[in-house]
């Protein structure tokens, strides 16, 4: 590191734990740190998404553009990864890139994303129950749960995790029961 230069830290982070990594964000700036996030700034950055993508310019001067543009702001070796993005025309697929790493990082670390949908919402306690059980028949050690309402499923809950799919929503009941009724004869 160049001489007074600090070393930077880059993590990557869900997005089912945005509401700690503000707190902590918050808590560093407090203290006088700065925080930076990428993904977000390269997402919401129309203009720079259209020069990173524009065939005409040279991907050196891209490369040149995003070292400017996050210097001193990331660690060398997200800024490397992004110049890596670049020089082997991968750039429009820096946020797929980014999710599959996620994947890849949360298997690694066994955490697994579990979706839950409900025909109400549900509470505090029947949350912790839906992931203390989920946990224990799975070999993750945490999860990222996303819960969702969706009053048509009339009672019950359908989980999601990879591609496994627990459906024991009334909904579904009640049409696997119509379809057998069908092919009743008489």
């Amino acid at each position: 590191l160049p001489p007074g230069r600090e070393a930077v830290e880059t993590f990557l982070v869900g997005e089912s734990y945005r509401a700690r990594i503000n707190a902590f964000i918050r808590k560093q700036v407090a203290e006088g740190h700065q925080c930076f996030v990428v993904c977000p700034a390269v997402e919401e950055n129309e203009d720079l998404i259209k020069v990173l993508n524009h065939p005409k310019i040279p991907k050196d001067e891209k490369i040149t553009l995003l070292e400017t543009v996050f210097k001193g702001q990331v660690s060398d070796e997200m800024s490397g990864f992004l110049a890596v993005l670049i020089s082997k025309d991968r750039q429009g697929g820096i946020f797929g890139i980014f999710d599959y790493f996620m994947h890849c990082a949360r298997e690694y670390k066994k955490i697994g994303v579990l979706y839950v949908t409900s025909a109400v919402t549900l509470s505090a306690v029947q949350k912790e129950q839906i992931e203390a059980r989920v946990l224990e028949l799975t070999g993750y050690v945490s999860l990222e749960v996303k819960y969702e309402v969706d009053e048509s499923l009339i009672g019950g809950l359908v989980l999601r995790i990879n591609d496994r799919v627990v459906d024991s929503s009334i909904k579904t009941k009640l049409y696997n029961l119509s379809r057998e009724l069908r092919n009743i004869q008489v």
